[in-house]
């Protein structure tokens, strides 16, 4: 599987599992909803400090999702 799908694939499920929107997670990071789309959608790429601070806006640890993307 593509790496960055991956990506995009965890941050989905866990914003999911919060229970938030994507205006809902936007308004955390204060950034407008199309941030998150573009994130989500692969239209834009998040890069290590974004996933953390994603990550932290979703209230999970960053390092235990980076030990799930290298389970594959």
């Amino acid at each position: 599987m593509d790496p960055y799908k991956k990506v995009r694939e965890l941050l989905i499920r866990e914003r999911k599992r919060a229970g938030l929107s994507q205006a809902a997670l936007a308004e955390r990071l204060g950034k407008p909803q199309s941030y998150v789309s573009k994130c989500e959608l692969g239209e834009r790429r998040v890069d290590v400090v974004e996933f953390v601070e994603i990550a932290d806006a979703l209230g999970v640890d960053a390092a235990a999702l980076v030990e799930e993307l290298g389970r594959g």
